[in-house]
């Protein structure tokens, strides 16, 4: 699965399981919250103070374990 700033956090947790740790390496602890499964990458990203574009690129390197 390919993200962008747009997709949905609970997009990823559904279709990229994987990526649970990638968005824990960058501060999200938070994505297992309900609420954060409503947000985008973007939205979430501006919550956290961090740079989208380099949450997008990590996101999208990880890899099926």
């Amino acid at each position: 699965m390919k993200v962008n700033k747009d997709t949905v956090i609970g997009e990823i947790l559904t279709n990229k399981p994987e990526a649970i740790g990638t968005l824990m390496s960058f501060g999200m602890g938070c994505v297992m919250c309900p609420a954060s499964q409503l947000e985008t990458l973007e939205e979430a990203s501006m919550v956290h103070g961090l740079d989208v574009n380099l949450l997008v690129d990590a996101l999208n390197k990880t890899e099926e374990a």
